[in-house]
């Protein structure tokens, strides 16, 4: 016996096909959404810690900025303090420079000068005086410039030729000579700091080897 089946079969295997292919996207669709909402939780996870970090880094730069200004502040006071450490240790060394500067003046000056005056001014001397001749101008001129310990650089601002004493009525035929000179003074401190720049310019110098002969 022949079995005819009159069913349309093959619209239910087109059927099949199309509910096999609507639940393939399906699947498929919800696999995207899963790895989707995946990724995005981890990109939430990974910018939330990136947040962290910065805004502890952000907290740590405002405590060094705190602590820099601090820094610069003690930096400040320590060179204030060293500076007026500085002013008295010079006050207390140019009180004896006077002293230093009389002696020095007694010692360079020849004989048949004498001083008038004597002012300082700055960091020089104003000296006003009577000499027998000029030639014993130039020999005071000649000690300060290379002979003494405390006078420097002398100027000589006049020279002219006076009586010896114009007052009296007898008559006199010597003849003196006033003068003017300016000198400059050494101070301690300057010459320490002259001397400690040689030093440091001989040294590298000294650390310099002489080239071999070939």
């Amino acid at each position: 016996m022949i079995l005819i089946n009159l069913l349309p079969h093959r619209e239910e295997k087109r059927q099949r096909r199309k509910v096999a292919f609507f639940a393939g996207l399906g699947v498929a669709a919800a696999a995207g959404l899963a790895v989707v909402g995946l990724w995005y939780v981890v990109v939430q996870q990974m910018t939330a810690a990136q947040q962290e970090r910065n805004n502890f880094l952000t907290a740590e730069i405002r405590k060094l900025e705190v602590q820099i200004k601090d820094i610069a502040t003690l930096r400040a006071e320590i060179e204030s303090l060293k500076a007026r450490q500085k002013a008295v240790e010079d006050l207390q060394i140019d009180r004896n420079v006077p002293v230093h500067i009389l002696n020095e003046l007694v010692k360079q000056t020849p004989e048949g000068i004498y001083f008038r005056t004597i002012k300082q001014d700055g960091g020089g001397l104003a000296v006003t005086g009577v000499a027998q001749t000029q030639e014993r101008i130039s020999e005071l001129l000649r000690n300060t410039a290379y002979s003494s310990e405390w006078l420097f650089k002398p100027e000589l601002i006049e020279s002219k030729a006076a009586a010896a004493n114009p007052q009296s009525r007898e008559r006199d035929t010597r003849q003196l000579f006033e003068f003017g000179m300016r000198v400059a003074v050494k101070r301690p401190q300057d010459a320490a700091a002259a001397a400690a720049g040689a030093a440091s310019g001989a040294a590298p110098a000294a650390g310099t080897a002489p080239a071999n002969k070939v």
